[in-house]
């Protein structure tokens, strides 16, 4: 086991009732869980996230803590929380990182692998509003 390991679990939910795909306006939110896979205490200090839609339009996103905490692990230990974002096309990608700091001071960065944000059509037919074909 690592003694620096935090876990990122991400789970993102296009809103349909917040959005107006006419307007050119996709909502989303994500419920991110964090936890400290690690040997030692360690705490959450910054995020840094790149946020991107289909037509190239990217975003960077930085900041201190999440959804204003800045929590502290013990090992085996795991904090959840939920933000959102806005596209401007019905589909879109996220990843960044945390920069956090061990009880010792030890500084370490958890990265956030890429995932998809996708609209789906919020009749009864589940498709992506997209035209994306992913091979």
């Amino acid at each position: 086991m690592p003694t620096n390991d935090f876990q990122i679990e991400v789970q993102p939910e296009y809103l349909p009732e917040q959005s107006a795909p006419e307007a050119g306006v996709f909502r989303f939110v994500y419920t991110i869980t964090i936890t400290n896979a690690g040997r030692t205490p360690a705490q959450l200090i910054a995020r840094h996230w790149i946020i991107s839609d289909s037509n190239g339009h990217t975003e960077e996103v930085k900041g201190l803590g999440v959804i204003g905490h800045q929590p502290l692990l013990q090992p085996g230990e795991a904090f959840q929380y939920s933000s959102g974002c806005e596209l401007r096309t019905p589909s879109g990608t996220m990843h960044g990182s945390y920069l956090c700091v061990t009880d010792e001071g030890e500084t370490f960065t958890a990265a956030i692998r890429l995932f998809m944000l996708e609209a789906f059509d919020s009749g009864t037919d589940p498709r992506p509003l997209s035209d994306r074909i992913l091979h």
